[in-house]
């Protein structure tokens, strides 16, 4: 019985870590959208020294899981709950990443004003960031119903990034010189597309959690 305590205990502190590092992502990717509408180089610098934490919080996740696989030898349901934190790590940890190099873009365009106010690329990180918060809430509460919602969630998100291409290349062929930022704005929609992307694999895992069977949402 305390073993089984023990283990349950061990299982929540992998869920509030992953909790944390959903925030951290939902943190990076909202304020390296604010550096980039106000091209603020200070910030996007200090955003992108952060990122050692998320991976140091990924490394936890690493290592009680593991650590709960040769101590524990869990099996069924309590196996999938290890495997699925590891995934979910990983794919924030991407994430995270990915937050990070639209930061990076900031510091590309240096000396530069944006060619047009920023419009759906904003939209598209609030609408990513409202998926991390679901995907992780689906995680935690074994929510199938909202981890499917996912899937829905990726198609607004695909159809932002289409008119982002869309709108950038009109821009581009009547304003040539505008390339060079153009193409890091296209960047930028791909990076938030991404990150959609990987919020999905978290709905992946929380139906896998609960079933045993993964499902291909990102279609």
């Amino acid at each position: 019985m305390i073993q089984r305590r023990d283990f349950d205990q061990s299982l929540e502190e992998l869920r509030q870590l992953l909790q944390k590092m959903g925030r951290h992502v939902e943190n990076t990717l909202s304020e390296s959208i604010s550096a980039l509408q106000n091209l603020d180089e200070a910030k996007a610098r200090a955003i992108i020294e952060k990122d050692i934490e998320l991976n140091e919080m990924e490394e936890e996740v690493m290592d009680l899981g593991a650590r709960l696989i040769v101590t524990q030898q869990p099996v069924a349901k309590d196996l999938r709950r290890i495997i699925v934190a590891f995934k979910i790590s990983s794919d924030l940890e991407r994430m995270g990443d990915l937050a990070i190099d639209i930061s990076k873009v900031t510091l590309r365009l240096k000396g530069e004003a944006l060619i047009k106010p920023l419009v759906d690329i904003p939209k598209m990180a609030e609408l990513a960031n409202e998926m991390v918060q679901e995907s992780l809430q689906s995680y935690l509460d074994e929510n199938t119903d909202l981890a499917y919602k996912m899937a829905k969630d990726d198609d607004e998100i695909d159809h932002l990034y289409s008119q982002i291409i869309r709108d950038l290349y009109t821009y581009m062929t009547a304003h040539p010189e505008s390339l060079h930022q153009a193409i890091h704005l296209t960047l930028v929609g791909r990076y938030i597309e991404r990150i959609a992307d990987h919020a999905t694999n978290i709905g992946e895992s929380t139906v896998y959690l609960v079933t045993g069977h993964r499902p291909d949402l990102n279609v």
